[in-house]
């Protein structure tokens, strides 16, 4: 039985999309599979890791049978990638998958459809709300460098999305530093919602969104988040857990402060950090009248130092950072100056932006 006859790059995008999710070890076998679904002409591709689940749907069907499988995700992405710039078929025959193209033909084992784990979507939502994918991947790309990693705390492994009102509060932190941005959608207001967005899910729609105005409908419930987008549909558990009180981190009151070109800053860091070891990336800034130096050294006795002029006037400070925090946020953003204020050398460092209180960035210091 034929299911899907179209050019190659027709199949190809949608794979893509749903392979990402797609880990190549699991305790099922199935989970390396992704499911098919053919309605008709509509031909919908679904992958999940139990937690995280993906669908793409296409109009490529042949014929007005309904029928499901599931192959190989990544075998099927590589044969597809791998084959002639023609059209590609694929028909299922005796729990087989064939995929040919011009002289080339493969020949794939399936799992049964019904076998496969479909994630539970929620039946309520308690705020839905729609925006421009590149407002929130823009939104999602000023927080994300600060979500831990396999933290044993695991409610830091993701990013706490808070929904306010007309507000939108993105924060992630690993307990070393935070970054916190927020947006406004007008026409809509929602009671307040706090929800952990796994590390995982963030990192897809980052893959998936695209810097365009086609809008994102977001659906929120109590224990699972909903994303559609263009022909996309994502579904994600939420972390259990409390977040930390990010407004108790935030430093407020700060006199010592001064406006820096990002790039500048940037470049100064990354050379500083040549010197920095593996184990020891530590940075030590010292702020005085209109000048920063930057230093650093390791235990060769290799030293860098960095001198950049600025506009500041006030008590000198003598603190330490880890240089990569610091790269991290200034990588990040894509603005012209960023604003560095300074408690005491045992206080964190607040970065903003001049002119706007949407973006926060907040960084322990180091002893050095």
């Amino acid at each position: 039985m034929q299911l899907v006859k179209t050019p190659r790059d027709n199949l190809l995008r949608p794979l893509q999309i749903v392979s990402g999710i797609v880990e190549r070890r699991h305790t099922l076998p199935i989970l390396a599979n992704l499911l098919i679904r053919k309605q008709g002409k509509d031909v919908s591709f679904l992958s999940t890791d139990l937690e995280l689940q993906i669908t793409t749907t296409t109009d490529h069907g042949v014929g007005a049978d309904e029928v499901a499988t599931t192959v190989a995700a990544r075998k099927l992405l590589d044969i597809l990638r791998n084959m002639p710039d023609a059209d590609v078929s694929l028909a299922l025959s005796d729990k087989r998958l064939t995929v040919q193209a011009g002289k080339s033909r493969f020949q794939l084992q399936t799992l049964a459809a019904d076998e496969f784990p479909i994630v539970a979507q929620a039946n309520d939502y308690a705020a839905s709300f729609e925006l421009p994918q590149k407002v929130f991947r823009q939104l999602l790309g000023m927080v994300h460098f600060a979500m831990a990693q396999q933290d044993i705390r695991y409610y830091l492994n993701g990013m706490l999305l808070v929904v306010d009102g007309q507000k939108i509060e993105a924060v992630a932190t690993d307990g070393h530093r935070l970054a916190y941005c927020n947006i406004k959608i007008e026409g809509a207001e929602f009671a307040r919602q706090e929800v952990i967005i796994p590390r995982k899910t963030i990192l897809e729609l980052q893959r998936l969104l695209e810097d365009v105005e086609d809008p994102l409908q977001i659906d929120v419930a109590p224990s699972q988040v909903k994303f559609r987008f263009a022909d996309v549909e994502l579904v994600s558990k939420l972390v259990e857990g409390k977040f930390p009180d990010f407004t108790r981190v935030i430093p407020t009151g700060y006199n010592k402060s001064f406006t820096i070109s990002r790039e500048e800053l940037h470049r100064s860091l990354q050379r500083a950090a040549i010197v920095t070891s593996d184990n020891f990336k530590g940075v030590r800034f010292l702020v005085s009248e209109n000048l920063l130096k930057i230093s650093a050294n390791n235990t060769q006795n290799e030293e860098a130092l960095e001198e950049i002029e600025i506009d500041y006037t006030g008590e000198s400070v003598d603190i330490g950072f880890n240089v990569t925090y610091l790269l991290d946020v200034l990588s990040n953003l894509k603005v012209e100056q960023v604003t560095v204020s300074l408690g005491d050398a045992n206080s964190s460092a607040l970065i903003t932006l001049p002119d706007n209180d949407k973006f926060k960035y907040v960084v322990m210091p180091m002893r050095i």
